[in-house]
């Protein structure tokens, strides 16, 4: 008798109240408001057995519907400022899925702000993730740009370096860029985690996280008006491909 299969659910996280740019969830990006793309990858990897955005805001729930996701109940607005942490909504939106009777194996956070993901990107992460035991969640990273070797805290006249783990010797800040240890950082991709680590741990990475390598600009994030600018430039210019969205889907179909 063959395994089941674990079941994930899409979460995809759009608040509305943004500071830097004004309502980025549903900003406009090629023709269709950017959390679209977010819905389409989602969609069209096949990998959900729903995908469901969190928002505080009616009118972006209809924008969300409008495309084809599902937003079953709005964010509560205190859980939904500036700082608000991840885990709070997350843990909230599971929890209210299960008082509904709807439980899920595992979810994906799939953040409105990086429209570059693809749907192969989702099915590879999520092939990867369900090979490995042991682990509690994967994480989206890419190999640095800036080396944290190289970087410094200021204090009052004085600075000093960010990290002091390197040799005493040859100090990382005074190491060639080629010779230091390779370092990634997260990017806004992607993340799949099991639910238990969110309802038993109250955590969304949990202990044991795997790496998902981001290629190209699959981890881009759109979080300020250059960037906005700048994803304009690679869609007119061919460098970045974005989801196919030929129109926008009937509401709750999947």
């Amino acid at each position: 008798m063959s395994k089941r299969s674990p079941s994930i659910i899409a979460l995809i996280p759009a608040r509305s109240g943004s500071k830097r740019v004004a309502d980025k969830n549903i900003r406009p990006l090629a023709g269709h408001p950017v959390i679209a793309y977010t819905i389409a990858a989602a969609r069209q990897s096949g990998i959900f057995s729903a995908i469901v955005v969190s928002t505080d805001s009616e009118g972006y729930a209809n924008v969300a519907r409008k495309y084809g996701a599902e937003v079953p109940f709005l964010r509560p607005a205190e859980i939904s400022g500036d700082v608000s942490p991840d885990i709070e909504w997350i843990e909230f939106t599971l929890k209210r899925l299960k008082e509904m009777g709807r439980e899920y194996d595992c979810f994906a956070l799939l953040r409105p702000t990086s429209p570059f993901r693809l749907p192969e990107t989702i099915q590879s992460a999520w092939k990867e993730f369900i090979s490995q035991e042991g682990v509690d969640s994967l994480r989206a990273v890419e190999k640095c740009r800036e080396h944290p070797g190289k970087m410094w805290v200021i204090r009052g006249k004085r600075i000093y370096p960010l990290l002091t783990i390197g040799p005493e010797e040859l100090p990382w800040h005074s190491t060639p860029y080629q010779s230091l240890p390779e370092v990634y950082s997260q990017n806004a991709s992607l993340e799949i985690a099991w639910t238990r680590v969110v309802l038993e741990g109250h955590t969304i990475a949990g202990e044991v996280v795997m790496p998902f390598l981001t290629a190209g600009y699959e981890g881009f994030d759109v979080n300020r008006p250059y960037d906005w600018q700048f994803a304009e430039e690679l869609v007119r210019t061919g460098q970045a491909k974005l989801p196919e969205i030929a129109s926008p889907a009937k509401a709750g179909s999947q």
